[in-house]
């Protein structure tokens, strides 16, 4: 049944704040499947989208796909492999352009965009960005700033010191009209894209609305080392 909403897991990163540059991160083990697999299989398994897109480093798309027939061989037709970009915004283009250019998408058409790395996404947060989407034309998934938010401008004294009930922690799904999306992106000065790497900022700065969905402490990017302890402790605390 179509949904008019697809998903695209961005999975471009190199891995090398994990120091494993060899393996970019999203490829290492979590328990019995590699990160971008568990992530990907929570969008396959939630019946919302049309297809999902895994956008990967071009010289790890073989590679991404013998993992997916490895560890998720009845799901393998079901995920479409391409080559991401240079960057954040050229990752996003690109599935914006492969959906476009391989599917039916229209006006109302919704994408869905996630980081490989934060395998622990709910099918509440996935299914809220999805009707948020669809009501504002754009959401971020986030929770309320926990820590006092500090801001320096020179790196060594306090410049300010911001309401934290006012400050929220940006995760991921980030998701959008389709449409609306690849025009804003399209449309970035050079100097532009080179600040702008985040999709719900480049809305922001256009005066374009985007809603906030409730994201979840278990939704953690694993970026460091000490994030796959926590995250193979968090699975272990899931399966028991």
């Amino acid at each position: 049944m179509a949904t008019n909403a697809y998903a695209a897991i961005l999975a471009g990163g190199s891995g090398t704040r994990m120091g494993t540059a060899e393996r970019p991160k999203q490829f290492l083990m979590l328990g019995e499947k590699p990160i971008i697999v568990h992530t990907t299989e929570k969008f396959l398994a939630s019946g919302l989208f049309d297809a999902v897109v895994v956008l990967t480093p071009e010289t790890w798309i073989q590679q991404t796909r013998d993992l997916f027939r490895k560890f998720s061989p009845a799901l393998t037709a079901e995920v479409h492999i391409v080559a991401g970009g240079a960057t954040r915004n050229d990752t996003v283009a690109n599935g914006v352009a492969y959906i476009q250019q391989n599917f039916a998408p229209d006006g109302d058409t919704i994408l869905v965009t996630h980081d490989a790395v934060r395998p622990f996404v709910s099918h509440r947060i996935i299914s809220e960005n999805v009707e948020a989407a669809r009501r504002t034309g754009a959401c971020d998934t986030v929770i309320p700033a926990t820590d006092t938010i500090v801001e320096s401008m020179d790196g060594e004294l306090i410049s300010a010191i911001p309401d934290r009930s006012k400050l929220y922690q940006g995760q991921t799904p980030q998701s959008f009209n389709l449409a609306k999306l690849g025009q804003l992106i399209a449309g970035l000065s050079p100097e532009e894209a080179a600040v702008l790497t985040d999709a719900c900022k480049i809305f922001v700065l256009r005066g374009e609305p985007v809603e906030l969905v409730a994201g979840d402490s278990t939704n953690m990017k694993i970026t460091f080392p000490q994030d796959m302890r926590l995250a193979r402790a968090l699975l272990g605390e899931l399966d028991a």
